[in-house]
């Protein structure tokens, strides 16, 4: 494993910890996934989610119909257009989810050291000694002294919550398991995560592919979270179903590794997906506890020499009925940061969480914190050791404007970009000072309609760290002459000044292209 990690910046004062934070337009540079659901989808707390700084909004169709989640995201809009905050759209998938079925939605009380049986009927009533699921092969995958663990929603970890099962015996389709530890499950759905054991399904499977192609491609998905995700292929088959669904050639795919399948394949799902997910709930439970964070930081690692994407999730559970954080839980969040993590998605915590604008107020803030002692010198040098020599064109620009930023004490960097790729390259060097993306739109044709690039763009760069996009007037193209160039400069610096980023006689490093040649220009603001 490569020695790569990140020590804090330098040392500080203790006496600094003491004082209070000072308000920034934006709560940190970390991006914030919030997943919305029944206690979280009305406009007032949407808007209240985005002002505390949500700026991708998950929708996880393991619960739930299209209905609901069209409801809930037409009241997204409202609050997005009260608000003035872009949001993107994260399409969660179900994937081939193993799920217990309580049509009675009655509690079921699980006692130790007895049996359960799981049986593939889904007619049978769900009781404390039987647990009908919905997959019929479960009895061909699994053999005695195997593992399987059941969780409401997501495993939390807590054993009142969860139920750790050891496989006893086989019978038929049936699986006889013995109970490891008291639990009580209530709610209408438990997922099901058998360890170490291939479960042979499709990755997209024909629901998914049915929420694509209707609520998906009516609405556009900036994003679509591949959920167990095995292999490369698994990749390039998700691509292949969007390319066919006009618009959504454009979604971005994040592969969600979630098992030690994905874990094995994981250089070739990054080299094939357009970010990573790590779903460290399930995959908490695949590896033992102690190999779970060296898997976030080497994954991580590889996603930001790749400059892609890193998202965690499971950072705050707690917080689901808690107003605090538990102190593990806040060092957590902060070593991702540390880590180099772009995104935090926060879950249960925001989907039937008693507290949904709280915990994403309060993770903000502890990314914030983690940010200012970054050693971002060290991730600078590890960055361009790992590119290598000679750079590519675009590479050098980037790092040179980072550099060039970090030097002169810029408060911003505004990149001038169509396709995304040049402001993701400058934020792959991680600057400490945010990057204003300036997506500029192109026309472009299928032979029967004209349309403009440039929303697609502009929202997917909400889920990279340090990036904040706003897209420009379309009558000015990206390679234009100076005067034009100038002139989206000044709306660029008016909207920074706006939001609190730019103020008078501060510098700012300029990344654009005039002609054929990228340039990379610092400026001094007047009064």
């Amino acid at each position: 494993m490569h020695s790569h990690h990140l020590l804090l910046e330098e040392p500080i004062r203790m006496a600094s910890i003491l004082e209070p934070s000072k308000p920034s337009f934006f709560p940190a540079m970390t991006k914030i996934v919030g997943t919305l659901g029944p206690k979280s989808r009305s406009v007032e707390t949407i808007s209240s989610c985005l002002k505390a700084g949500m700026s991708v909004a998950r929708f996880d169709f393991s619960w739930g119909d299209t209905e609901f989640h069209q409801e809930t995201l037409e009241n997204l809009r409202v609050a997005m257009k009260s608000t003035r905050k872009p949001c993107a759209i994260l399409l969660d998938t179900v994937g081939p989810e193993l799920q217990v079925v309580n049509k009675t939605e009655r509690p079921i009380s699980l006692e130790a050291e007895t049996l359960v049986t799981l049986t593939s009927n889904q007619e049978q009533e769900a009781t404390s000694n039987l647990l009908p699921i919905n997959f019929s092969g479960l009895s061909k995958a699994v053999k005695t002294g195997d593992t399987i663990f059941i969780g409401q929603y997501l495993f939390t970890g807590s054993e009142t919550t969860s139920v750790w099962l050891e496989v006893n015996e086989v019978k038929g389709e049936d699986v006889v398991c013995l109970i490891k530890n008291s639990a009580t499950l209530s709610g209408s759905l438990f997922t099901l995560h058998v360890s170490q054991i291939r479960i042979d399904l499709p990755t997209l499977t024909d629901k998914d592919k049915e929420v694509i192609s209707t609520w998906g491609l009516r609405n556009n998905i900036d994003f679509l979270s591949l959920s167990y995700t095995r292999r490369a292929e698994d990749v390039r088959q998700a691509r292949e179903y969007l390319s066919k669904l006009g618009d959504l050639n454009q979604t971005q795919i994040f592969a969600k590794i979630e098992n030690s399948e994905g874990l094995t394949h994981f250089d070739e799902i990054l080299q094939e997906a357009d970010g990573i997910i790590l779903s460290r709930g399930n995959l908490g439970i695949d590896l033992p506890p102690e190999k779970v964070f060296l898997f976030q930081k080497q994954a991580v690692y590889k996603c930001n020499m790749a400059g892609k994407p890193a998202v965690i999730t499971r950072v705050v559970d707690t917080m689901t009925d808690n107003l605090r954080p538990t102190r593990a839980e806040a060092t957590d969040v902060a070593n991702a940061v540390l880590d180099g993590s772009d995104a935090i998605i926060l879950g249960a915590e925001t989907l039937r969480g008693l507290y949904p604008v709280e915990t994403i107020s309060t993770v903000g803030k502890i990314c914030a914190e983690s940010e200012k002692v970054f050693n971002q010198d060290l991730f600078f040098k590890k960055t361009v050791k790992y590119v290598g020599e000679p750079m590519s064109h675009m590479e050098s620009i980037a790092s040179s404007a980072v550099r060039a930023a970090i030097k002169v004490k810029a408060s911003v960097i505004i990149c001038f970009t169509s396709s995304g790729r040049a402001a993701r390259l400058i934020a792959k060097y991680r600057p400490t000072m945010p990057v204003i993306s300036v997506v500029i739109p192109r026309l472009k044709t299928n032979q029967l309609r004209w349309t403009l690039t440039g929303s697609f763009e502009a929202r997917q760069s909400l889920i990279v760290r340090g990036l904040f996009p706003m897209l420009a007037d379309p009558r000015h193209p990206a390679e234009s002459t100076s005067a034009t160039n100038d002139s989206i400069l000044k709306i660029a610096l008016d909207h920074g000044k706006a939001s609190g980023m730019v103020k008078s006689h501060d510098r700012v490093v300029v990344c654009q292209k005039v002609g054929d040649d990228s340039v990379v220009k610092i400026i001094e603001l007047e009064d």
